[in-house]
């Protein structure tokens, strides 16, 4: 069984927020599978599901970003797994926007929910890195700081919306290849269709 993560934080008002594209990604696989009902469950809301020949466990954790590692060790316990059989969906502002990157095991990029994890369940997880940029000055200088946590925690803008979704679709489209895997085949399919999209 695989266990399909995706990052961010519960509540309304987080809902769009570009530090929630990892709950996006799996709720759209959730419906492209047909699951309709989630349950609580290891403090996250939970879902069973068949993708190809596999059987997916899905899970939002509902800790907050920086406690997510909480959430998916109780997972892993109850089923006896390891890190090597998750996979999580999560936002990376130092990829460019729109791009989609796979990586088993690394660094964290500064990110509280992926520290969290590493911090319980070690790193030996896949991590399928949904790019959503830096911000910038009018100038065109890169932000940091504070300005970079306003970004994360702040809507996507309208004109991200055609990206968005089809880094999501193509997401979605080849899950299988994960579940089954073979990570180097997504990211190559997933590649292929960011290109198409361009052309």
């Amino acid at each position: 069984m695989k266990i399909l993560v995706g990052l961010g934080n519960f509540g309304d008002e987080y809902k769009g927020h570009r530090h929630n594209i990892g709950f996006m990604a799996i709720e759209d696989i959730a419906e492209n599978i047909g699951v309709s009902v989630w349950k609580k469950k290891f403090k996250s809301l939970t879902a069973e599901g068949i993708i190809g020949d596999s059987k997916i466990f899905l899970v939002k954790p509902q800790t907050y970003m920086n406690l997510s590692g909480n959430a998916v060790r109780e997972v892993l316990e109850f089923y006896n797994l390891k890190a090597e059989d998750v996979i999580v969906f999560h936002d990376d502002i130092d990829l460019e926007r729109g791009t989609v990157r796979v990586k088993q095991g690394g660094g964290t990029g500064g990110h509280n929910g992926l520290k969290s994890l590493d911090e319980q369940i070690g790193i030996n997880y896949t991590r399928v890195r949904l790019g959503i940029g830096r911000p910038v000055t009018t100038e065109g200088e890169i932000v940091r700081g504070d300005a970079v946590t306003n970004f994360v925690l702040s809507n996507f803008a309208k004109a991200d919306k055609e990206w968005l979704e089809k880094i999501i679709a193509l997401c979605t489209k080849n899950v299988v290849l994960l579940a089954e895997g073979k990570n180097t085949d997504f990211s190559n399919n997933v590649k292929c269709g960011v290109r198409g999209m361009e052309n």
